[in-house]
């Protein structure tokens, strides 16, 4: 395997755990709020540091018709429209200063025009994952259906930042990353408004996947379910579950935004306040 490691950044992700999670608001010279920008920069400098890559990417969504809603109308239906909220409590009025700071640094950024974040993230992790380290760079669990042995999933929160590899999953769900779409189908997620199978939990999913292997198997030998209530709750719910893995799978997209050698990088030497002053976010 080569000795090259991909370091993928899921911009829209951190922006918001930025612009929502600094301890406080920043403004410039202009009274703009900063503050997302200024966590942007610094957690992503740090995110470099721990994992020393040679090719990195920030990858945001941009604003465009989801194909996954047309499969389940639902489906990220609780997000807050940001369109109807003011410039000052909204993320994306800082992208453009974020945006500058990463052109700065000469590190490759991209908007989804097709799909989502997501799905670039599988394309590359799929695509190149056998033949080189990746990191993912994220709080959506989504991507811990992506790990492997090369693939892993970086959870920033400074000082206690995790790295997500197979031993994570499979501690912390009883599943292995193959199996994390169909656990995400039984369970359901909140985060994206996705409904699972009527009180069926973490423990009862993961049962049910160690019994069956998949959520598919499960589905086509219910009857084989032992515990009446689950066997109910699977049956009544079938083809609710059968969309909710379509809309959690990640699979090869393609195209992607750039080809691996236009995400080679060679490391950074500027601290953040340095890099800030240069783009004129900071005096």
């Amino acid at each position: 395997m080569s000795a090259n490691k991909l370091l993928l950044v899921d911009g829209s992700n951190l922006l918001f755990q930025m612009f929502y999670g600094m301890p406080a608001r920043i403004v410039n010279r202009q009274g703009n709020a900063v503050h997302a920008t200024v966590g942007f920069v610094g957690a992503l400098l740090k995110i470099i540091k721990m994992t020393a890559p040679t090719h990195i990417g920030v990858l945001f969504d941009g604003e465009h018709e989801n194909a996954r809603a047309a499969l389940d109308a639902e489906y990220k239906a609780n997000r807050i429209d940001y369109s109807t909220v003011s410039d000052e409590d909204c993320p994306f009025t800082q992208l453009p200063d974020i945006y500058a700071a990463l052109d700065y640094l000469g590190i490759k950024h991209a908007e989804t025009t097709v799909c989502e974040t997501d799905d670039w993230m599988a394309g590359y992790a799929l695509t190149y994952g056998k033949d080189m380290q990746i990191v993912i760079s994220s709080f959506d669990s989504d991507y811990f259906q992506l790990i492997t042995d090369n693939v892993s999933v970086l959870r920033y929160r400074g000082v206690k930042t995790a790295i997500c590899t197979p031993d994570y999953v499979t501690e912390h769900f009883g599943i292995s990353p193959e199996q994390y779409a169909d656990y995400k189908a039984l369970t359901g997620d909140g985060s994206d408004n996705i409904k699972g199978a009527y009180k069926v939990g973490p423990k009862t999913a993961a049962d049910l996947l160690k019994k069956f292997g998949t959520l598919e198997n499960a589905l086509e030998k219910a009857e084989q379910i032992e515990r009446p209530k689950v066997r109910q709750a699977i049956t009544s719910a079938t083809e609710r579950l059968r969309t909710n893995y379509k809309l959690i799978k990640l699979e090869n997209y393609s195209p992607l935004p750039f080809g691996i050698d236009e995400l080679a990088h060679d490391g950074i030497q500027l601290s953040s306040s340095e890099i800030l002053k240069n783009i004129g976010i900071l005096p």
